[in-house]
């Protein structure tokens, strides 16, 4: 490291050292008058987190545990897909005959980007917001298998689904640090225009299927 960049990042520490347990003090002192848990019961949760995943655009699709590989291979059909990529610990017992999947983990970016889609489980999913969470888990895949491919089929199981952000976010803390991402509906962003374009930085296409029951 050179001297001088030495220099600065010592005169930087010592600008910021005597503060910081104030800066710690000052953070826990912050009020917190927002909602930190929710009212609705399971079965309004899922419907609200259906109608927001609908709103951006996204598919979203219910189906019991047992009829998972069905609902998949339905879901799959109906978007013209017939061989998807998943991530290395996604459970077998999900996955119907009828399509082919192939374990990515190792896939490179030119793989991923020429796939057909992607399908993975998920974290959590947060009604309020419509957003689904990934902590890239072995069932869930790093994080370029659900940003690259064109498509993203998710799994979400309704013991998962949160009403709020806190609940959330508090879930995420109990399983330890870890990378998130949050997806709310296919990838969209909009020029000065305000001209709607999907898929810049992400899948355009998103469909969620909400496991309701055993």
């Amino acid at each position: 490291m050179s001297d001088a960049k030495t220099e600065i990042l010592e005169k930087v520490r010592r600008a910021i050292g005597p503060r910081l347990v104030d800066r710690v003090a000052d953070y826990r002192a912050i009020a917190r008058g927002y909602r930190q848990s929710g009212s609705l019961d399971p079965a309004a949760r899922l419907d609200l987190l259906e109608e927001r995943l609908h709103g951006y655009g996204a598919g979203v699709h219910r189906a019991s545990r047992a009829d998972l590989p069905a609902a998949i291979e339905r879901v799959a059909a109906g978007r013209g897909k017939s061989r998807l990529l998943i991530p290395e610990g996604l459970p077998s017992e999900w996955l119907p005959d009828s399509l082919e999947f192939v374990r990515a983990e190792a896939a490179g970016v030119d793989a991923l980007d020429q796939a057909e889609g992607a399908l993975t489980g998920c974290a959590a999913a947060i009604a309020m917001t419509g957003s689904i969470v990934l902590r890239h888990s072995a069932a869930e895949g790093r994080r370029a298998l659900t940003l690259v491919p064109d498509y993203h089929l998710c799994i979400v199981f309704a013991d998962r689904v949160v009403e709020t952000v806190p609940e959330a976010l508090r879930l995420m803390h109990a399983a330890g640090v870890g990378l998130l991402t949050t997806i709310a509906g296919p990838s969209a962003t909009a020029d000065i225009e305000m001209t709607r374009i999907q898929g810049v930085h992400g899948p355009r296409t998103l469909d969620a299927i909400l496991v309701v029951s055993s």
